[in-house]
């Protein structure tokens, strides 16, 4: 399972029938592309889908037992550290980092907007048994 799938079952652990788009919020990611994270939990099991108790207009996710599971067997954060190190930064450094990388990223070559919603862990290849990216 993906990392950025683990931290989909993280947020709705910590909240029980989370919505699709606060879901995609939390994340940082399309709400598109969260859909299609979800539905992958989903179809294995991961996630169940339903009416949300205080309005049943709305669908909201739980842990089904095999997300439960995963979760029980997850070393640390899923979201990672970095997260958790930029939340920790005052606001000022975080203004100076978002305008430092955006013009790193003007400098980028071969940029594809294609990709701009994707987890960066979807992106690299996957290191095979010598440690160098397949």
């Amino acid at each position: 399972m993906s990392g950025s799938q683990m931290w989909v079952l993280q947020e709705v652990q910590r909240t029980p029938e989370i919505g699709i788009g606060e879901l995609a919020t939390r994340l940082g990611v399309h709400q598109s592309t969260c859909s299609l994270l979800v539905d992958k939990l989903v179809a294995s099991g991961c996630l169940i889908k339903k009416r949300q108790s205080a309005d049943q207009r709305r669908v909201g996710l739980c842990l089904d037992a095999s997300g439960l599971t995963a979760l029980a067997a997850l070393p640390g954060p899923a979201e990672g550290i970095l997260p958790e190190a930029l939340s920790k930064l005052p606001v000022v450094s975080l203004k100076t980092l978002h305008i430092n990388l955006e013009e790193l990223i003007l400098h980028l070559p071969g940029k594809d907007e294609s990709c701009a919603g994707t987890p960066l862990s979807e992106l690299v290849a996957a290191p095979d048994a010598t440690g160098k990216s397949t």
